[in-house]
């Protein structure tokens, strides 16, 4: 458990259990310490992407608790030695009374003269979903591996992002899908059109070349294609136009 003057936050590590393209969750419990005071927080992570966190911003009343779920999405790919760089930040700081979950601003955490922000820093950790046997005591096989945390992770340097509203996440997630259903229907609509169009100047094609056939078969016998020679070549270009009509649809 991390603590400070306002809040408790447990655990201090926030634990996934990995499975490759599977989602992931653990829970994060926040702690009023105060009896009096009405605490409000916000947590913000250096790779908001890839998680979800709900709620990501609350109060806490005085001696009261606060559950929030942190969801990893699927992953497609495990990292080298299943080591996760990413970072979560707590924030706390004391508000009014009347302050309710929907009032919390990011505002109300920056750091100004008599206002004190209390930071808790949470690493992420990958757990196997299919854990190992346990190897006996004593063995090399056996020894964990070093999960130390180096202090340097958690300088000034590290930024953290804020997180989007769950609520905002979902209406994009929505509209996304929504256009692209839309551009599908349309891809679709385009493509049944362009078909019919191919069947029918096949089908005008094979009908020319057949009329052709039998205009030489009438030329052949009568030995006078003066007549039939003009007609014979208005059919040949305009076959020629229906072929390269049905080449550009096919492209």
């Amino acid at each position: 458990m991390t603590t400070g003057d306002l809040v408790n936050i447990h655990p201090t590590e926030l634990k996934f259990p990995f499975e490759l393209k599977k989602q992931s969750s653990c829970s994060l419990q926040i702690s009023n310490k105060t009896s009096t005071q009405v605490v409000a927080f916000k947590v913000k992570t250096t790779n908001p992407r890839k998680y979800c966190v709900r709620p990501n911003t609350g109060v806490v009343l005085p001696g009261d608790s606060c559950n929030v779920t942190v969801t990893m999405q699927a992953q497609k790919e495990a990292p080298l030695d299943m080591q996760c760089k990413d970072k979560f930040l707590v924030q706390s700081v004391i508000v009014s009374d009347a302050t309710t979950s929907k009032d919390v601003i990011a505002e109300m955490f920056n750091k100004e003269p008599g206002r004190v922000i209390e930071d808790f820093k949470l690493r992420v950790v990958y757990i196997p979903a299919n854990p190992p046997s346990p190897v006996p005591e004593g063995s090399e096989e056996g020894n964990s591996p070093r999960t130390d945390f180096p202090a340097s992770q958690f300088d000034d340097h590290v930024s953290y992002y804020e997180l989007p509203p769950v609520r905002e996440r979902e209406i994009l997630v929505s509209r996304t899908l929504e256009e692209t259903n839309e551009k599908s229907s349309e891809a679709w609509s385009m493509i049944h059109k362009l078909t019919e169009e191919k069947a029918c100047a096949v089908q005008q094609s094979q009908k020319l070349r057949q009329e052709l056939e039998m205009l030489r078969r009438e030329s052949s016998n009568k030995q006078s294609g003066g007549g039939h020679s003009l007609v014979l070549m208005l059919l040949v270009g305009l076959l020629g136009c229906v072929i390269g009509y049905i080449l550009n649809v096919r492209t």
